[in-house]
């Protein structure tokens, strides 16, 4: 579900297309948009204290099988949130579980990977080395 989440709609339909025809599922819950509370950390071990709300959409889906599947993206993409509760319940249904893995999960790993591989080395190109230089006498 992370990669998912993280994979714009575009990349993920993509993926689906290369995968065939889904099963046929009818709607759960939503998909709905609703807010949550964005909670953060100074230095990761402070505090907690409430940053803002961001908007996210949810989904749940159940096949003909009873199998269900549920999803959740950030922002109000609705049509991202269904596909993606779609591929949950497919996977757990476990007919096509290989086929998501290697099709749609796979490739969007290796997209997510080499993202976060350039966001790196953008970083690393910005690192400044300071050293200090000893004089002659202490």
């Amino acid at each position: 579900m992370d990669v998912l989440a993280a994979a714009p709609r575009a990349e993920i339909e993509a993926c689906v297309a290369a995968l065939g025809d889904l099963p046929e599922a009818v709607p759960v819950r939503g998909p709905e948009t609703g807010l949550v509370m964005v909670r953060g950390r100074i230095g990761g071990d402070g505090a907690p204290f409430n940053l803002g709300e961001a908007a996210v959409t949810r989904a749940s889906v159940r096949l003909a099988d009873g199998s269900v599947g549920h999803a959740y993206a950030l922002g109000q993409d609705r049509a991202k949130a269904s596909l993606s509760a779609r591929l949950a319940a497919a996977w757990v249904q476990g007919d096509l579980r290989s086929e998501i893995e290697t099709l749609v999960r796979d490739p969007l790993m290796a997209t997510r990977a080499a993202e976060v591989s350039q966001v790196k080395r953008e970083a690393a190109a910005t690192k400044v080395e300071f050293f200090t230089m000893v004089r002659g006498d202490d």
